[in-house]
């Protein structure tokens, strides 16, 4: 297992665990980020990362993709 954050452009990982403050986690749920969802590492910015998940495109800051863990 290991954060999200560290994940290579192009990787699909499973998420096993998100941490965090309650709050911290039911944002990223509300975002599709829940245990058991593929999430895939579009691209990286200036610590920014682009995700997909559930047909969607998300802009996640590198703090919040340490959370997730795959």
């Amino acid at each position: 297992m290991m954060p999200l954050g560290m994940a290579s452009v192009g990787d699909t990982n499973t998420i096993a665990r998100i941490t965090g403050r309650d709050e911290v986690r039911q944002h990223l749920a509300e975002l599709g980020f829940v245990v058991g969802e593929e999430v895939t590492v579009v691209s990286e910015m200036g610590g920014n990362m682009i995700l997909s998940i559930k047909d969607s495109r998300i802009a996640l800051d590198k703090t919040m993709a340490m959370r997730i863990m795959v």
